[in-house]
């Protein structure tokens, strides 16, 4: 089988697991069908890296020094991102490899460099989904997808965080070698072929810091604080003292979603933590979150998180 090259491009503050997921899958493929990989790490300079986690990582190639482009460049995410994406020489770098390269991915927030280098412009991305929204907002020509564990956009492709880049990897493995070989490597490595769901299942829900003081922020703390109650659009405005077309537009204008939208993301939210946290069945919690039925708590769930609320507590409820 030809040797693929692949190059996975660290710095100072890389994320340990970004690397070392993607390493061991083509070194598992290697192992179970003897596919040929080739996997170097590079660096500005050529210099071993010191990981986020702190541990040293060994460099065998100095970016400037490779002149071939690889047939695989992927960027690694990790805290270092922001310096790594302000390095000229390694944005410039990745910029005229991936010119040459048959297909250019990054893991987590290693997506910055690519959108540095200019190669997500007019592209389909996403990110750990604790950056999205700083991606989305520092390169408006990415369209980011946030729920998605990695996006193909023609030869780009770009993962969530982390351990996402085990699920990118086993997807380029499978399009070089088929689904068995990744299937058996998966099983090898004891994760998923195909994960369940997104990555909204695993993100937090932040609290809205852009919106002011005032009414309509101690109404949307109120939401937060109790799901639970009448929280309709004409019992809304009421609280308010507007009328329903006045309030929605301007609670869609100010918060960025319509009302329902928030209110349906508060319950699920709510409902996420009595499912990681609490023994009340389904119904019950549904309940206390404002919920009809658990059947109108299962669609929303599954339209938040992308999984039902029993595989939600399966995956994240503490024992």
């Amino acid at each position: 089988m030809e040797t693929r090259d692949v190059l996975i491009v660290v710095y100072d503050g890389v994320q340990l697991l970004d690397v070392a997921g993607p390493l061991d899958v083509f070194d598992r493929a290697g192992r179970e069908a003897d596919a040929g990989y080739r996997v170097r790490l590079a660096s500005v300079g050529g210099w071993d890296v010191a990981t986020s986690a702190g541990a040293a990582l060994g460099v065998s190639a100095d970016l400037a020094r490779v002149r071939k482009p690889p047939d695989t460049l992927v960027v690694a995410g990790g805290h270092g991102y922001a310096a790594a994406a302000g390095d000229p020489d390694l944005v410039r770098h990745v910029r005229r490899l991936s010119a040459g390269a048959r297909r250019t991915g990054s893991v987590c927030t290693g997506a910055f460099v690519l959108a540095e280098a200019g190669l997500l412009d007019g592209r389909r991305a996403t990110t750990h989904w604790a950056y999205c929204t700083e991606l989305a907002a520092c390169y408006p020509a990415v369209s980011v997808e946030p729920d998605a564990i990695f996006v193909r956009d023609g030869t780009v492709v770009t993962s969530a965080g982390v351990t996402a880049g085990i699920d990118l990897t086993l997807s380029l493995l499978e399009d070089d070698c088929g689904p068995e070989v990744a299937r058996a490597v998966a099983k090898f490595l004891v994760v998923f072929m195909k994960r369940p769901g997104g990555q909204s299942q695993f993100g937090s829900r932040a609290r809205n810091e852009t919106l002011r003081g005032g009414a309509l922020r101690d109404l949307v703390d109120a939401i937060d604080g109790d799901p639970s109650g009448d929280l309709s659009v004409p019992a809304l405005a009421a609280r308010l003292g507007m009328s329903r077309r006045h309030f929605s537009r301007l609670f869609t204008q100010e918060v960025g979603v319509s009302p329902g939208a928030y209110v349906e993301r508060a319950r699920v939210a709510v409902a996420r933590s009595l499912l990681e946290g609490s023994a009340d069945g389904v119904d019950a919690i549904a309940a206390r979150c404002g919920f009809n039925t658990v059947e109108t708590m299962r669609r929303a769930f599954v339209r938040e998180t992308g999984v039902s609320p029993a595989a939600y507590r399966d995956r994240f409820r503490r024992d």
